[in-house]
């Protein structure tokens, strides 16, 4: 428990005076909190521009790979019948036909209560297996066959009458799905027939012939390209053509990036003044902040190409306030007219603003990465001088306590001796009016 000091003897308030020498005395301290404060704003601050910076450097890296614009996207002339690419799609079309979708076969066996055999054989892509369920029990026979691996699923229907029907149901669709069970007394029949999809190219004509799947699914029927049939359609084309607008995405959302840099950079360095005072953003003044700024803004912005042409005359532009400008219509057009041409010149862009950002935001040695560390030592160095304030400071307030405790004790007795005098005198006076 504390010991009161207020008054013993003095009767001054020693614990307000103490609290307010201690506030002088942590005046030194409090400054280090304050800049230590400052400094891990700051490096909130970097930690945000600099993952803005690394995604900017892998979005630009992935559009500076070779062939990342030659886009390409697939179209069908019937809403039954999807299409997708890859990177490997190239231009092209073709007409054909769907003749059979794919199925997967279902064998059902007649009306039973139980299995009256021990033993099934099931055989399935040449191989076959013998199923040996525990009992007669047919969920025991269902647990057993989907136990045992061979290409089927056994499910027990209830067709009333305390029935059952067992349904077989491959585990693979089309042909190569197709099974057959052997099991002497038990009638199997097939409800569905295992079946390839069937796609015949060019119908109709001598050239004609028939593509098989075990799926729904062709692949590659053009390069690159995946065709899905949904329904038995009748002729249909396939066409493969630039992906313009996916070009022009890439594009746009290239610059978007870099805008996104600009803009937080922009906001974080703003200046703001009142009446009385200015007050400048966290970024103000910083100059590897302003390096790392100018340097992508310079990648985004110099000239491209041989000769060097200006990137505004594929819509890639600089504006007055220090951001980047993406001009949809024209940079469609310039794409319409020299694909290859405006293509080299986006990656030749996306290459020199990967290299920017990657030199600001390597996990190592970036230059936004390099002063996050060194900022953060500095905050670590900080926390270790205020805690030795922190001592310093317990020390100095127990002193003070101590030298005004003595200070009262020592006033305590000064006013005991008053006390006693005063008495003494009093006595003496006494005394010699009585002699009198």
């Amino acid at each position: 428990m504390g010991i009161s000091l207020d008054g013993l003897a003095s009767g001054l308030d020693t614990t307000s005076l103490i609290s307010a020498l201690m506030q002088v005395e942590a005046i030194p301290q409090t400054q280090l909190k304050s800049k230590s404060t400052g400094i891990q704003s700051m490096v909130s601050a970097l930690q945000g521009l600099n993952s803005k910076v690394a995604a900017l450097a892998t979005q630009a890296a992935a559009v500076a790979k070779p062939g990342a614009l030659d886009l390409y996207s697939a179209t069908t002339s019937s809403d039954k019948i999807a299409a997708t690419t890859t990177s490997a799609a190239k231009a092209g079309s073709i007409d054909f036909q769907v003749d059979k979708l794919a199925q997967t076969q279902v064998t059902v066996t007649n009306k039973v209560v139980g299995w009256p055999y021990t033993t099934m054989t099931i055989t399935s892509g040449g191989q076959s297996i013998t199923v040996t369920p525990l009992t007669s029990s047919l969920d025991d026979v269902v647990m057993a066959v989907n136990a045992a691996g061979a290409g089927v699923v056994a499910t027990k229907v209830a067709v009333g009458g305390g029935e059952f029907r067992l349904q077989f149901a491959a585990t693979k669709s089309g042909s190569a799905g197709a099974f057959t069970i052997s099991d002497p007394g038990t009638t199997f029949t097939n409800a569905k027939d295992a079946q390839d999809a069937e796609l015949q190219l060019w119908a109709g004509s001598p050239a004609a012939m028939t593509v098989k799947s075990s799926t729904n699914t062709f692949t590659d029927v053009l390069p690159g390209v995946s065709i899905t049939a949904k329904e038995i359609t009748a002729l249909a084309t396939l066409t493969v053509a630039r992906d313009d607008a996916g070009i022009t995405k890439l594009a746009s959302d290239l610059v978007t990036g870099a805008n996104g840099i600009f803009s937080l950079v922009a906001s974080k360095t703003a200046v703001s003044s009142t009446a009385t005072s200015t007050t400048g953003g966290i970024f103000t003044g910083d100059s590897t902040v302003r390096s790392v700024n100018q340097s992508i803004l310079s990648a985004a912005s110099l000239p491209v190409g041989t000769p060097p042409r200006s990137p505004s005359e594929i819509g890639i532009s600089i504006t007055k306030t220090g951001t980047m400008e993406f001009d949809e219509k024209k940079f469609s057009a310039a794409l319409a007219a020299d694909p290859a041409g405006v293509g080299a010149k986006v990656q030749e862009i996306a290459t020199r603003i990967a290299a920017a950002a990657t030199k600001a935001s390597d996990k190592y040695d970036g230059t936004l990465t390099t002063k996050i560390s060194g900022q953060e030592s500095e905050v670590r160095d900080l926390a270790d001088r205020i805690t030795d304030w922190d001592v310093r400071l317990a020390l100095r307030k127990t002193s003070l306590q101590r030298t005004y405790s003595a200070l009262e004790v020592a006033l305590s007795g000064m006013q005991a001796q008053q006390s006693w005098l005063t008495a003494q005198l009093s006595g003496l006076s006494s005394s010699g009016s009585n002699s009198a």
